[in-house]
């Protein structure tokens, strides 16, 4: 398989998790989305917490 077939594949695979599972499919992405603003408060301590 080409990279083309494989991201059709990809994009088949999530329409249909949402289709099928659309509790599931929204939790999934709230949590990637609150694991991305942890990063983001994370980093954001760390940059405040360097000396100038």
């Amino acid at each position: 398989m080409n990279k083309k077939h494989m991201k059709i594949a990809a994009i088949a695979f999530v329409a249909w998790y949402v289709i099928s599972k659309p509790d599931g499919a929204a939790s999934l992405v709230n949590n990637a989305l609150s694991g991305l603003g942890n990063a983001a408060e994370s980093l954001s301590q760390f940059m405040s917490a360097i000396p100038t």
